[in-house]
């Protein structure tokens, strides 16, 4: 129960974070964000960090097995780093359609879907 619960507020965490980092890049193209000024548009982003604080520390806390949870640090970086690049992925094909999937991206997460196998090798 512990390792789904982790993933899944991994899930959530990494997708506030997306959002805050990259959402605001779409701002401009809202028209009650037009006039914001960037430490406005800073403090929107740092109010939905928030929430992404609120899923990330519980996800470290229950999955770190020092806690009593099923990983190390290491496990719990390197997932959390396989989780940002797919909520990434989606967002940014999702929200930015004038960006590209292209091969030389799917290589390269293939390399981290192997960093993951390195980490987890015992």
């Amino acid at each position: 129960m512990r390792t789904v619960s982790t993933i899944l507020l991994l899930l959530l965490s990494n997708t506030f974070m997306t959002i805050a980092w990259y959402g605001h890049l779409r701002f401009s193209q809202m028209k009650w964000a037009q006039s914001l000024g960037l430490f406005a548009i800073i403090l929107i982003s740092w109010g939905i960090a928030f929430f992404e604080y609120c899923a990330m520390i519980p996800a470290n806390r229950i999955g770190f097995k020092g806690n009593g949870g099923p990983f190390s640090l290491w496990e719990l970086k390197v997932i959390q780093e396989v989780i940002t690049l797919t909520i990434f992925t989606v967002f940014t094909l999702l929200v930015f359609k004038n960006e590209t999937l292209r091969w030389n991206h799917v290589v390269g997460f293939i390399f981290l879907v192997l960093a993951v196998f390195f980490i987890f090798k015992k």
